[in-house]
């Protein structure tokens, strides 16, 4: 006579475990790799940002030489 262990295992069970126990698994890491994703990658600093977006502006002709210094000035000073 089959008990139930033995039937299940006879249609698989022992690879359905396989696959549930690698289920679990993926879906732990897919968590994992979400959680660590969401967090903001860390940059140098704001001040060093805005210095960047000043240079640039400066690059492109947006703003005159007088008003990139005096904006230059109140970044290093903040």
């Amino acid at each position: 006579m089959i008990n139930g262990a033995e039937w299940a295992m006879d249609l698989g069970g022992g690879l359905w475990m396989v696959l549930a126990v690698a289920a679990g698994v993926a879906v732990v890491v897919a968590l994992a790799w979400l959680a660590v994703s969401a967090i903001p990658s860390r940059r140098s600093s704001t001040t060093e940002d805005a210095a960047d977006i000043l240079k640039a502006r400066f690059a492109r002709g947006e703003i005159s030489y007088q008003e990139y210094e005096q904006a230059r000035r109140l970044v290093e000073a903040s």
